[in-house]
C-alpha cells in the first residue's frame, strides 16, 4: 500500500448508484486469504463484474466492466461499506486505483479502515449525490474536484459542497503519514514535553 500524499484531485468518475454496499460484495469472503494488502483489487466488486470466478467472462453490464467510465472516484449510492468489519474492502478499492469514495452515508468502520489505506471517504449531502448522478449520466466525462485542504468537493465548474473529516486523519492524508509516521514527526515536540516532566 503506498502513502501518498492527498492534497486535491480531479477526476473523471465511476458511478454506481447502488445502495446499502456491504463489504462482501465489496471483496468476497473466498477472496481474503492473502497476508498483505496487494492484489485485492482484481477482485473488486468480483461476484458483479464476472458471470463466475472465470476472469474471462465480464459481465458487459457492470459499470466497471463499462470502458465509458473511468477515473480515480467511486460514487456510490446512500449506506456504502455496510457489513462485517473487513479492512480487505477498503484495500481492494485502493489497490484497484480509486483515491477517493463518495456517497451520501458511510458505515463508520468502512471510513476509518479507507481512511486508514489513504482512500478518502467524502460524504456529501443526498441532493448533492443525485447531482452528481445525473452529471455524468448526461456526460459521462464529468469531473469532480476534491480539495482536502480546503475541505470542498466541487462538481464541474458548478456545485460545491463542503465535507467533514477527522482532523488527525487529515493532516496524516496531507503528509502521507500513517499512525508511526505522524508520531515521529511529533519527536520534537514529544522529547520537549517529556523534558519538561523531569
Amino acid at each position: 500500500m503506498s502513502k501518498e500524499k492527498f492534497t486535491r484531485l480531479q477526476s473523471t468518475i465511476v458511478p454506481l448508484p447502488i445502495e446499502n454496499i456491504d463489504t462482501d460484495q465489496i471483496i468476497p469472503a473466498r477472496f481474503l486469504k492473502a497476508t498483505t494488502r496487494e492484489g485485492f483489487g482484481k477482485n473488486l466488486f468480483r461476484d458483479w463484474r464476472y458471470v463466475n470466478d472465470d476472469e474471462n467472462q465480464p459481465k458487459a453490464d457492470f459499470v466497471l466492466n463499462d470502458p465509458t467510465y473511468t477515473g480515480q472516484i467511486l460514487v456510490a449510492g446512500k449506506n456504502f461499506g455496510m457489513g462485517s468489519s473487513r479492512e480487505h474492502a477498503a484495500w481492494a478499492i485502493h489497490d484497484y486505483g480509486f483515491r477517493v469514495v463518495v456517497s451520501s452515508f458511510f458505515a463508520d468502520i468502512f471510513k476509518n479502515n479507507a481512511l486508514n489505506t489513504f482512500l478518502l471517504p467524502v460524504q456529501v449531502s443526498e441532493g448533492f449525490l443525485k447531482e452528481i448522478f445525473a452529471a455524468v449520466d448526461r456526460n459521462p466525462a464529468a469531473t469532480l474536484t476534491v480539495d482536502l485542504e480546503a475541505q470542498t468537493i466541487a462538481l464541474g465548474g458548478g456545485t460545491v459542497e463542503p465535507f467533514d473529516i477527522n482532523p488527525y486523519k487529515k493532516a496524516c492524508l496531507l503528509n502521507g503519514y500513517d499512525d508511526i509516521d505522524y508520531l515521529l514527526s511529533l519527536e520534537t515536540e514529544i522529547r520537549a514535553f517529556d523534558a519538561s516532566r523531569v
